[in-house]
């Protein structure tokens, strides 16, 4: 069998996400640009959605324990959900300036710079999906799951957090593959809350995950070898 048995409801659930994501994504892109002939936004789609696609077509077949808990939403304790509320705002007000940047020709970004761009959003998922292979338990919401333990080989051996490390090249290089030099901006924002997400998931889990506070001893940067 190529693929585990994962019941139905799931894979409904997954797929309905995934094209309501894609739906979402399109719009905010084309609507405010007022046009379909917007080739930074196609190369961009494709630059994220085709990684995308990978990663979830891998852990359905090979970790899809990982992929529910990738699908979990909400969190449970004020600050993060504070948090990535804001993310949200921000990135949606960014996705959008930028297609306005392109409507109105705020912006004259050279194709190799959007290229080079969108090369670095694979480069991000690349960074993400080893995160995935080395660890199991990178849910989407921060918590400690039962058997959790740390992972210390992989990308865990040069950063404590090489998803959000992943992430980061993803966000800063999205506004030059969208053909906008004012939306990084916007996108930079998004950092710092990045940053204050990883120190409140190395409390929690220094708090609770027995061996993370030896870890971060012997591991000292969280995100950038390094800077920090």
């Amino acid at each position: 069998m190529i693929f585990p048995m994962i019941p139905f409801d799931f894979v409904l659930r997954v797929s309905i996400q995934s094209l309501l994501f894609i739906l979402v994504m399109t719009a905010l892109l084309f609507l405010p640009a007022g046009t379909f002939l917007y080739w930074e936004g196609w190369a961009f789609l494709a630059a994220f959605l085709i990684p995308t696609v990978f990663i979830t077509l891998y852990l359905y077949k090979n970790d899809p324990a990982l992929l529910k808990r990738r699908m979990k939403r909400g969190e449970q304790r004020p600050i993060e959900r504070m948090i990535m509320a804001i993310l949200s705002v921000l990135l949606t007000v960014s996705f959008v300036f930028a297609a306005l940047d392109h409507r109105f020709g705020w912006s004259q970004v050279p194709w190799q710079a959007v290229v080079i761009a969108d090369v670095l959003i694979v480069l991000g998922f690349s960074i993400v999906f080893l995160t995935f292979k080395v660890n199991t338990y990178t849910s989407r919401v921060i918590e400690i799951d039962k058997g959790q333990k740390v992972i210390t080989t992989g990308p865990y051996a040069i950063v404590r957090h090489p998803m959000y490390l992943g992430s980061t090249i993803m966000i800063l290089a999205t506004p030059v593959a969208l053909g906008s030099w004012w939306t990084l901006i916007g996108f930079a924002l998004v950092i710092p809350f990045i940053m204050l997400r990883a120190v409140d998931e190395e409390k929690l889990l220094t708090k609770g995950l027995p061996g993370y506070a030896a870890y971060r001893k012997k591991v000292t940067y969280r995100l950038v070898p390094g800077v920090w």
